[in-house]
């Protein structure tokens, strides 16, 4: 299923200056959490900064959309009706939200996008949004590239899929293992992050399957050779996981997806960016560079066997070499890998323990710690997690963005005019009264290196038109003077003309449309009366409170495609190998003991949360 037309590279904003950076390195859009309601609690930003950010992106035709995606309370919509009011008048460009109680708001005509916290795993369910006006719909990251071209063959709202970053081994939305543990709501924006502790897995009898590793931590997502093929499944959005990450992630990881973006359209014209200008970089972008725990493609081909990171839930960097030998208070490398003064460097130890240290001195291939690890042995293969080099430049400028454009200075009876065009067709005008002077000798060269003296602005002079009647002598203060002139009203000019997406009409209040699903559960998150009215209104006839509501008692506290069982390999489905210890298994980590549960036919593990060991 092909839908030719506009790519968008999506990348994370913690705030004003990861935004920036972003649309700097070549995002067609960024998503940033406005100052609540949004799934990461932590990095909320002011109504100013989010205008200030539309302000820089749309000068660009770069998007920026609002991370609205908690669940809220019946006493928090009025604040979350008035607070989307003052971002659309900032010129946010949409909401993206999992709280169907918003729709029944009396809102702008904001767009809106529907999370993948709202669990978009169906093809009916994608169907619903579209139907109910919904101008994007986040997948799943758990879906794979013939479900998505599936929903695509259905569907004409738009796509946006994850292709790198963090994975939550739970479905998003139907995680609820840090709200029963520590009252701590992943749906509310607070996840305590418990699937990143170490378990130990036993069976019914009591028997360690495997001890104190990190059995719920995944890899982190890179899709980077699959962007063509989601392209042709349907896929239009390509989103970068991080908005708890720094700017020198930001930077690397857009640089590099911008890169290879724009590979697939130079060689497909079917696809094409979705903004405008283009972007210079001082470094080379590696993702591996950037915080990542190994890589996965998850499930895009299917259930794979490289998906998991039990050893530690941190970053561990790029691969640099092999402990050859120890030397006193030194160690001998081998690889190719150039390791720095200040680098940061891991290796996974005999117990099977993360053990990390800084490099005080490097000479050659031999490296000098601060303090020679305890762990360390010959043959041990080691990681860089942090490039110090790296990034150090990173923590400079590091890019420019610009929009190309056609400068032409002629002349008019009282004075000269200058005009910019850009690669848009967005143009300035600037006339300036003048006592003309013929010059003694031609003023070409001297007048076209003024004018491109675009600095930092947003702009880049491609092609400088002069054309006088006769050689004219031009004071530098009169065409600096014009040419900043120019260039603040084309500025204006296409902050004035961007065209956001405006929805004047939807189909929220549509009793006629009807939900997928005639009886809701806790796990569809319905935590106010708005949603409970958005719900009924379409046709659902019984409706479970939110957990954050009304916690379920030993209930599925998480629902993950993520299998334990084929993990061991002992899969029915996948190997022919059974498993030699008792069902049901366990998960614990101090006192807390888990359930897990497994739905060969859906294929899917359950985690149930049990009572605290000892209260049984």
């Amino acid at each position: 299923m092909t839908r030719a037309g506009p790519i968008e590279l999506l990348s994370p904003a913690k705030d004003l200056e990861c935004g920036i950076e972003a649309i700097r390195h070549g995002a067609d859009a960024v998503y940033i959490g406005s100052p609540k309601f949004g799934a990461r609690s932590a990095v909320g930003n002011k109504v100013d900064d989010i205008r200030k950010l539309c302000d820089f992106a749309h000068i660009f035709n770069a998007k920026v959309y609002i991370a609205f995606n908690t669940i809220l309370f019946d006493n928090e919509l009025q604040e979350a009706e008035d607070l989307i009011h003052q971002l659309f008048n900032v010129g946010a460009d949409s909401l993206i939200i999992q709280d169907m109680g918003i729709t029944q708001l009396n809102l702008p005509p904001i767009p809106l996008h529907v999370s993948t916290q709202a669990d978009n795993c169906t093809t009916e369910k994608i169907v619903f949004w579209q139907q109910m006006g919904f101008r994007q719909a986040v997948l799943a990251r758990e879906l794979s590239l013939d479900e998505i071209e599936t929903i695509a063959r259905q569907t004409s709202i738009r796509l946006e899929a994850f292709v790198h970053g963090a994975l939550c081994v739970s479905y998003s939305g139907r995680c609820y293992i840090s709200a029963a543990m520590c009252g701590r709501s992943a749906n509310r924006g607070e996840c305590a992050q418990f699937c990143r502790l170490p378990y130990t897995m036993i069976d019914a009898n009591g028997k360690t399957i495997v001890a104190n590793k990190h059995l719920l931590s995944l890899n982190d997502l890179n899709l980077t050779d699959e962007l063509e093929a989601m392209m042709q499944a349907g896929i239009s959005s390509f989103k970068i996981e991080g908005r708890l990450k720094n700017v020198t992630y930001v930077k690397n990881l857009t640089a590099y997806y911008r890169m290879k973006l724009d590979e697939v359209f130079a060689k497909n014209p079917l696809f094409y960016r979705s903004s405008s200008g283009t972007s210079s970089y001082t470094f080379t972008p590696h993702p591996e560079k950037s915080f990542n725990r190994g890589f996965t493609s998850y499930f895009l081909y299917g259930r794979q066997p490289d998906i998991t990171s039990f050893d530690t839930p941190k970053s561990i960097g790029e691969q640099v070499g092999t402990v050859k030998e120890l030397k006193g208070n030194s160690f001998i490398i081998t690889g190719r890998q150039q390791v720095n003064n200040g680098d940061g460097l891991i290796f996974i130890n005999v117990r099977g323990d993360l053990e990390g240290f800084r490099v005080n001195r490097v000479e050659g291939n031999q490296i000098f710690p601060l303090k020679i690890p305890a762990g360390l042995r010959p043959k041990t293969v080691i990681y860089r997690n942090y490039d110090k080099s790296f990034e150090d430049m990173l923590s400079k400028p590091s890019s420019e963005r610009k929009l190309p454009v056609k400068m032409e200075l002629s002349e008019s009876d009282l004075g000269f005019v200058l005009s910019i065009t850009d690669e848009n067709g967005v143009h300035a005008v600037i006339t300036k009264s003048y006592l003309k002077e013929k010059a003694m000798r031609n003023q070409t060269d001297h007048i076209r290196s003024q004018l491109a003296k675009l600095g930092n602005t947003p702009f880049r002079a491609d092609e400088i038109v002069i054309n006088l009647r006769e050689p004219r002598f031009i004071p530098l203060s009169i065409l600096g003077t014009m040419r900043r002139e120019a260039v603040d009203k084309l500025i204006q000019t296409r902050r004035n003309n961007v065209l956001r997406e405006l929805v004047m009409k939807n189909n929220y209040a549509n009793s006629s449309i009807e939900y997928p699903s005639k009886h809701l559960d806790y796990t569809t998150n319905i935590a106010n009366q708005n949603a409970r009215s958005f719900y009924r209104l379409h046709g659902v006839e019984t409706m479970e409170d939110a957990f954050e509501i009304n916690p379920q008692h030993k209930a599925p506290l998480m629902f993950t495609k993520h299998c334990l069982r084929y993990s061991m390999g002992w899969c029915p489905g996948h190997h022919t190998r059974k498993s030699p210890f008792q069902e049901p298994f366990f998960l614990i980590h101090k006192q807390i003991k888990l359930q897990l549960k497994f739905d060969c036919e859906k294929c899917m593990m359950q985690i149930t949360e049990l009572d605290v060991m000892g209260k049984n």
